[in-house]
């Protein structure tokens, strides 16, 4: 499975099948639906129940503990957050959900990784930079995954993937509300072909 996470901020339930229909046959089976999104607990409830055997389904912008139960409950495996809260996290895996804190600074990371994190989505990759990944990867446990997420595009996986990157959080060069699975599907075929590059 490619290590790419589509971030479909703002889908709607009424289209979030043929979304996710669309990305999978683009290569990329990995789909998070942040829950300030409409209905977001249904459109995650709807691809779980629709491609929970061929995709991994989940929800982003998780902030509470009763949110990772919400989640869990509609089908949900796979648990992002903008920050690294250590009850949301512990919640998360205590479910038998992937955790996947945002995290910023090395204190972040190591508190994130203490609390039992599956893997640590820097964010916004843009502001940290190569060269602050790189000077966070000297520290960090290899076997540890770390995403990029923000402002990063399939012209940067090469060179994040030979700092060591495990994969990448796509948002909005991917999915915008409103976009055609047409249009969805040739990006995701794009950004599938340029990580398989890397």
């Amino acid at each position: 499975m490619r290590e790419i996470i589509a971030i479909l901020r703002g889908v709607t339930p009424d289209e979030v099948e043929t979304i996710g229909e669309a990305l999978i046959a683009g290569g990329i089976a990995q789909i998070e639906v942040p829950l300030n999104s409409p209905e977001a607990l249904t459109s995650i409830e709807l691809l779980a129940g629709r491609f929970d055997d061929v995709a991994k389904i989940g929800a982003g912008t998780v902030l509470t503990v009763e949110e990772v139960e919400a989640v869990a409950a509609r089908g949900g495996k796979m648990i992002v957050s903008p920050n690294a809260d250590a009850e949301v996290i512990a919640a998360t895996r205590r479910l038998g959900l992937r955790s996947l804190p945002g995290v910023f600074t090395a204190t972040e990371c190591f508190a994130a990784i203490k609390a039992g994190a599956s893997g640590l989505k820097l964010f916004p990759a843009f502001k940290l930079g190569l060269d602050g990944y790189q000077a966070l990867a000297a520290v960090l446990p290899r076997a540890k995954p770390c995403y990029a997420v923000g402002g990063v595009d399939a012209a940067d996986f090469a060179v994040w993937r030979a700092a060591g990157i495990a994969g990448f959080g796509i948002g909005t060069a991917l999915y915008r509300p409103g976009d055609r699975p047409e249009a969805v599907a040739e990006r995701a075929r794009k950004l599938s072909a340029a990580y398989d590059l890397t």
